[in-house]
């Protein structure tokens, strides 16, 4: 009975936290939205935004090598930072960076989590509070949202130093932002979505409690308040990007 309870069947639309989540849903569910608010959904939006094509990879050193195989710049980490590699996870930095045509993102959550969702053959879009509306658009425009069709939304989440999974409100808070825009145009929402929606709901001020999380003073403790900043901006983009051949591109 695992499998089938853990889908959360007879749900249009199904929420899960992490990777194990993630290979979940995909057993079940017709597209998954994966939400990395700090940083790399958010970071993906960007980039995508302003025309590259985004190739997610675990994070560590293989990623170089990744990149230089398919011809690609690769990001570094935020404060590797040089005039000759000016790509990071950094949704400021890649905000400001020349475009590439394509560029190898590494990051230890939502990355990972997308490679593997893509393995699956699902469409995998990357989601964000700042393209939440037209996440749900697209969606609904592609029919997505039924009992035969269900909509799987992953919140990344971080890590523990002992390498388990830490739930971070930001991508619950993505997450339930996209759930929002669908109610009344999808079928139902597993109990475990409505409880995400129902926390959204009861958040008068999102940028407040973002700047305010766990992981948003941790940026903000490293001198990163604009990634934070251009983080909690809801619905200013009307991009989304989809995983297909291993790369992000506009749906």
């Amino acid at each position: 009975m695992t499998g089938p309870v853990h889908a959360q069947p007879g749900a249009g639309v199904r929420f899960e936290w992490g990777l194990a989540g993630a290979a979940e849903l995909s057993r079940a569910c017709a597209v998954l939205v994966v939400v990395d608010v700090l940083s790399f959904t958010t970071a993906v939006d960007i980039a995508v935004g302003r025309g590259m094509r985004v190739h997610p990879f675990p994070w560590g050193e293989q990623a170089t090598d990744y990149a230089a195989r398919i011809g690609a710049a690769v990001a570094v980490g935020r404060r590797d930072m040089t005039p000759q590699r000016p790509w990071s996870l950094s949704p400021a930095a890649l905000r400001a960076a020349p475009v590439v045509p394509d560029l190898v993102l590494p990051s230890p959550n939502g990355s990972v989590i997308c490679a593997a969702a893509s393995a699956t053959g699902l469409p995998v879009i990357a989601g964000s509070l700042r393209n939440a509306p037209a996440v749900a658009r697209w969606l609904i425009g592609q029919g997505y949202g039924s009992t035969a069709a269900p909509i799987g939304l992953v919140a990344s989440g971080e890590r523990w130093p002992d390498g388990t999974l830490r739930p971070a409100v930001e991508d619950q808070l993505g997450a339930a932002a996209i759930m929002d825009e669908l109610v009344g145009a999808t079928g139902d929402l597993s109990v475990e979505a409505a409880v995400a929606l129902a926390a959204f709901a009861g958040i008068p001020d999102l940028s407040a409690a973002i700047h305010g999380s766990v992981s948003g003073r941790l940026l903000l403790e490293r001198g990163f308040p604009a990634d934070v900043d251009l983080a909690c901006r809801h619905g200013v983009s009307r991009t989304v990007p989809l995983l297909r051949n291993g790369a992000f591109s506009v749906a």
